[in-house]
């Protein structure tokens, strides 16, 4: 399993997320994947990119290799409240 930030700068308002740090496999996998949840669709939200960017709008940032036995999953993330 690999570390990944993920970012965007497309809905830069309230109420948005900026980045997050993520377990996953590949980078495309990274890509997919939503802040507040594990993967878009998912999220319990009604719109999976609600606060976030769609998929071709992300930005993908290799930062290294995670822990034996880490599971695909969020590890933080950004959030802008308002």
């Amino acid at each position: 399993m690999k570390l990944w930030k993920i970012s965007q700068c497309v809905n830069d308002d309230y109420d948005t997320f900026d980045s997050a740090v993520v377990a996953a496999e590949t980078e495309d996998e990274a890509k997919h994947m939503h802040p507040s949840a594990k993967t878009d669709g998912g999220s319990g939200v009604p719109d999976a990119t609600w606060g976030w960017a769609p998929p071709d709008r992300r930005t993908v940032e290799y930062i290294g290799e995670a822990k034996a036995g880490t599971q695909k999953d969020v590890v933080c993330a950004s959030f802008n409240a308002g």
